[in-house]
């Protein structure tokens, strides 16, 4: 494809979307650069959003597909199987693209590389539940990512932040690693974007926010299929990445459990706070996973508490002083 004319397919993923699918689209009419096609995949819809498809769809070509209800990974995948184009562009269903998106992002995909461009991202706009701006050029903010990702360590010891909603990406570097991991419904992105890196593929980032980013509370960030998802992620990144200490890697130790700990004990807050008991029990059943694997500091720690964790009462009544000295913990656990 070096030196040929490069072909966008627009896929997006739907499900229940009917408060945001127009606007999504209309952004994708408003396109500069116009994708050469547009793929919506309801994944199993109980409200309005197929019908508002629909009716777009009879004014602007789009091709709809419909699957039962098997996620956003097994519709963004059934979406770029479809798809005739050699680049493809994501769009969750509650974002939206500025006018210049794809342009901007075409650009380095016209130009010969070594090795071949993967990918090319670029900053986001954080939107509200009501489109109201909350922050320009989001992932600025992001303390420890670095962009572009240039090694393992940088996309091992924090979440990537490369929204699937920034990114264009070469179909066949997609089909070469398999695609977005269809049991996750959380961290797919991380997932996909880290494999087509190992792949050995180059990427690129843009800084400046070429879409708006929507994020609030019932948004699929805060779900518990996204809590299930990470701890899936967790043990397929331990499986994959095990400490290596003749070679001085603690991959394990010293990125990924501190990574994904913080995670969990939010969880465990959550729950707590919520009266939840069986989320509450599965929160203390991931620590006490997670606890083997931890800094020798951590882990004494843990074994202290975990036991009162575990007991609801014990533990409403412990929470109080443990948020006190939250800072202090937080040193400790450097």
């Amino acid at each position: 494809m070096q030196n040929d004319t490069p072909t966008i397919s627009a896929v997006i993923p739907l499900y229940n979307g009917a408060p945001f699918i127009e606007a999504a689209l209309s952004s994708i009419f408003a396109q500069i650069l116009p994708p050469d096609e547009i793929i919506v995949v309801d994944d199993g819809s109980t409200d309005d959003g197929v019908a508002v498809v629909e009716r777009l769809a009879s004014q602007h070509p789009i091709t709809l597909l419909r699957q039962s209800n098997g996620g956003q990974s097994a519709a963004r995948n059934a979406g770029i199987a479809h798809a005739r184009g050699t680049l493809i562009a994501l769009l969750d269903q509650d974002d939206i693209w500025y006018p210049h998106h794809l342009a901007e992002l075409v650009e380095p995909f016209r130009e010969r590389r070594y090795p071949e461009l993967g990918f090319v991202y670029s900053n986001l706009d954080e939107i509200d539940i009501e489109g109201k701006m909350v922050g320009r050029d989001c992932l600025r903010n992001a303390q420890n990512v670095v962009h572009p990702k240039r090694n393992l360590i940088d996309c091992l010891k924090t979440d990537m932040f490369i929204l699937p909603t920034s990114t264009l990406m070469r179909k066949s570097a997609f089909d070469a690693v398999g695609g977005f991991d269809e049991r996750l419904s959380g961290f797919e992105d991380d997932d996909l974007f880290l494999r087509i890196f190992r792949a050995g593929y180059d990427n690129i980032f843009i800084d400046r926010a070429l879409a708006q980013w929507r994020i609030f509370d019932t948004s699929s960030s805060f779900s518990a299929r996204m809590a299930r998802s990470r701890m899936i992620y967790l043990r397929k990144l331990l499986d994959e990445y095990p400490d290596a200490p003749v070679r001085g890697r603690y991959y394990t130790r010293d990125l990924i459990v501190p990574r994904f700990f913080p995670w969990l004990v939010r969880e465990y807050t959550m729950a707590l706070q919520a009266g939840r008991q069986e989320a509450l029990q599965s929160a203390v059943t991931d620590l006490r996973f997670i606890m083997p694997m931890q800094q020798p500091r951590v882990r004494a720690l843990m074994r202290i508490l975990l036991p009162l964790l575990g007991t609801p009462p014990l533990a409403r009544i412990l929470y109080p002083a443990v948020a006190a000295i939250r800072p202090a913990l937080r040193r400790l656990l450097r």
